[in-house]
């Protein structure tokens, strides 16, 4: 399974469709982990995602790492804007 398959992107779903996600890829026998990502106002969806699977739907899924960072985004009138990332990595 290649690096990409294992990452969720987080954006504007709902935090049920990603918990969704998570689940389905998890369940695939040769699954192991998952790399949640998300950047600026989905940080918050993103770290609910990350609760709610492991508290509601598979008590053994563990947090095993969290990066935070800062990207600059170039914006449309010129200049760049810095936006906050985290990547949540779970585990079985």
């Amino acid at each position: 399974m290649s690096e990409d398959e294992s990452i969720v992107y987080i954006g504007r779903k709902p935090v049920m469709s990603y918990v969704l996600a998570v689940i389905t890829h998890l369940n695939r026998p040769d699954a192991k982990e998952v790399m949640l990502k998300a950047r600026g106002r989905a940080i918050t969806t993103a770290v609910d995602v990350a609760e709610v699977t492991r508290r509601r739907f598979m008590s053994d899924l563990t947090v095993e790492n969290i990066s935070i960072g800062t990207e600059e985004l170039p914006q449309e009138v010129g200049g760049t804007r810095a936006v906050s990332t985290i990547e949540i990595k779970l585990k079985l």
